[in-house]
């Protein structure tokens, strides 16, 4: 592992495809996705290989950040494979395993530069756990 990747991992008491729909329904992925405090406005969103998907994340202090990417990857119910195709440059790679009592999601976000991702760590680090807590609270019904 390098400076460049942050890699989170978390046993939700929830199905695979429960899990997966979470990521697949704009609906749901707009009640969870993003650090606490955030909400997002889907402008296009093409859940299937090498489909778009833009939006606007809003901060809680009023900031809209502007998102783009590219789904490089859709393997149903297990794997999602996300291109950011703005700054800061990332792709990240979802997994869901299959275990007793639940699913393993598995959260690997390859930054392309280690300066940047460096530079964001203190913000990406926390914020990957913050989407991981929201995405477990929409599928075991405790949000």
């Amino acid at each position: 592992m390098t400076d460049k990747i942050f890699e989170n991992k978390r046993k939700i008491h929830a199905s695979v495809k429960k899990i997966f729909n979470a990521f697949e329904d704009p609906a749901l992925l707009a009640k969870w996705w993003g650090p606490e405090g955030f909400t997002n406005t889907f402008h296009i969103f093409e859940f299937k290989k090498e489909g778009i998907w833009s939006f606007i994340m809003h901060g809680p202090d009023g900031v809209n950040y502007k998102n783009e990417s590219l789904f490089q990857e859709i393997s149903k119910p297990n794997r999602i494979v996300i291109r950011h195709t703005c700054e800061p440059f990332f792709t990240l790679t979802v997994t869901i395993e299959d275990v007793e009592g639940g699913a393993v999601i598995n959260w690997h976000q390859d930054f392309d530069s280690e300066k940047v991702a460096r530079s964001i760590a203190h913000i990406v680090k926390p914020a990957n756990e913050q989407n991981l807590d929201r995405l477990q609270a929409l599928v075991t019904g405790s949000e």
